[in-house]
């Protein structure tokens, strides 16, 4: 039993300390510098215990008498979580600048934050559609009041409603295919699911076929693929700037934690035959994705859209692991850590400059930005090369992985278009950087002298963490580069066979 509170204390840490920032957010004598280190002390506290716990080969269920095979212990939860804890702490660190200067914010928004972030490792966890439900709705719903945080801001308010209303929705889709899947096999743990779908007859196969639609469709929304991703682009620019880098980064990584559980469990086996419509989702995601990020000037909208197209790029892997590839759930997990180092970079960038700024940040407001801010300006042009899949950076090699696992399963064309859509990309990736380094500034450009802080210390790491990744090197052998970092994917992957 002691044994079980040990591998449950993570998440404890978590919850508790959400609720002891609830507690001191009604003591006027706290300032926001006091909330931030309370929220980063429990979640630097949970990472370091949680780290022990990866790669002892360790699997199991959580609390099997009281809660059944609903809580699962391997090491594909345990990375999620440490990604999900040092996603957060990222998050919180990089935006302190901009925290700092917004008198909005308090104890309530950091409860808040290390609330979704516990949903997050439930979800990790979840060994049972009820529990991930659970899970998803409890990050969910967290993440829907940080986006209306900024309550005298009309576009806050807009997104959030939106974003409420449409994720409503997908919720009562995830549900009601969980009905029908108890209705037809009465379970609805995901590790039986697949004898229940191999022994199915042709009605009951129909019934789990529409119920697990119903589920990706949630899954879908929650990435904001292409054709659910109306929200996207509006809840980014409305929602504040850590809570944008928030959702885009480390809540895109939860949704995929449970998308790669479930789809190894009840589609890859080839029982329910989704890979031909994951795949039209996928050209659609890709070229919706690209449309929407080339028409956008304001730079969180086109980052918003740029997701989307990421969010295609690891839909592309989800798809060829129903085909057999065996790199493909390694790859879209060394995906996931490239894309949040470049997105958290580029996005801190932006919360950093934003702190002090009146208005949307466009492409202009970076007109001779080398000059005034050069460092800053050299750690975003790494960002968006990066994310463009530029060689020599993390994102080449994530691409790389990803088109990789799509030949091995023989989808060469969609690997095609894959790399068709980073060429595109280049267009608006290079557009800054363009602009930072070859366009004056109207008026006088004067220099402004680099104030070092968490905040760019951590910026600066983020753009070390891209480059060296993509070199693969193995120069430093206690630092992993990108052979490194795809073993370890590969062994938490290997806990869930």
């Amino acid at each position: 039993m002691m044994a079980q509170f040990w591998l449950a204390l993570p998440m404890a840490l978590v919850v508790v300390g959400a609720f002891v920032l609830l507690m001191l957010s009604t003591v006027k004598a706290m300032r926001l510098r006091h909330y931030l280190w309370i929220a980063v002390g429990f979640l630097a506290l949970a990472f370091a215990v949680e780290l022990p716990h990866f790669g002892t080969g360790e699997g199991g269920y959580l609390f099997v008498e009281v809660f059944g095979k609903a809580w699962r212990i391997d090491d594909f939860a345990t990375l999620f979580d440490l990604m999900f804890l040092g996603g957060a702490l990222v998050t919180l660190l990089v935006n302190s600048v901009y925290l700092r200067k917004r008198r909005y914010y308090n104890g309530e928004f950091f409860a808040l934050v290390l609330f979704s972030v516990f949903g997050m490792m439930t979800l990790a966890h979840a060994n049972d559609l009820v529990s991930a439900f659970i899970g998803l709705e409890l990050a969910s719903l967290s993440v829907y009041a940080l986006v209306g945080y900024h309550k005298n801001n009309p576009l806050s308010g807009e997104a959030m409603f939106k974003y409420l209303v449409l994720g409503g929705v997908a919720a009562v889709l995830f549900i009601l295919g969980t009905a029908m899947i108890y209705g037809v096999t009465g379970t609805t743990t995901v590790s039986e699911l697949s004898a229940h779908l191999a022994a199915a007859n042709d009605r009951e196969a129909f019934v789990l076929a529409v119920a697990g639609m119903l589920i990706l469709s949630t899954v879908l929304f929650k990435i904001g693929a292409v054709p659910f991703h109306a929200w996207v682009v509006d809840v980014y620019h409305g929602a504040p700037f850590p809570v944008t880098m928030f959702m885009a980064s480390v809540f895109k990584v939860a949704v995929f934690a449970i998308a790669l559980r479930l789809y190894l469990s009840y589609f890859a086996g080839g029982a329910i035959h989704a890979t031909e419509a994951l795949t039209a989702l996928t050209v659609l995601t890709l070229l919706g994705g690209s449309w929407l990020a080339l028409s956008q000037n304001i730079l969180k909208r086109m980052l918003a859209g740029s997701s989307v197209v990421h969010g295609g790029y690891m839909l592309i892997a989800l798809a060829s692991i129903g085909l057999g590839s065996e790199l493909a759930a390694p790859a879209i997990m060394f995906y996931l850590l490239s894309y949040f180092i470049s997105s958290v970079g580029a996005f801190g960038i932006l919360s950093y400059v934003a702190a002090d700024a009146k208005r949307p940040l466009t492409y202009d407001d970076f007109r001779g930005f080398a000059v005034r801010r050069p460092y800053l300006a050299a750690t975003m042009a790494v960002f968006m090369l990066s994310l463009s899949g530029f060689p020599s950076t993390i994102g080449f090699l994530g691409k790389f992985y990803i088109f990789t696992a799509a030949i091995e399963s023989k989808q060469f064309w969609l690997a095609g278009l894959g790399i068709f859509v980073a060429f595109v990309s280049v267009y608006y990736y290079f557009k800054l950087i363009a602009v930072m380094y070859f366009y004056d500034e109207e008026g006088e450009a004067a220099g402004e002298p680099m104030k070092f802080g968490i905040s760019t210390v951590l910026i600066a790491l983020m753009a070390v963490m891209a480059v060296w990744g993509g070199i693969g090197t193995g120069l430093v052998p206690f630092i992993p580069g990108a052979d490194g970092l795809i073993d370890i994917a590969k062994e938490a992957m290997e806990s869930l066979r």
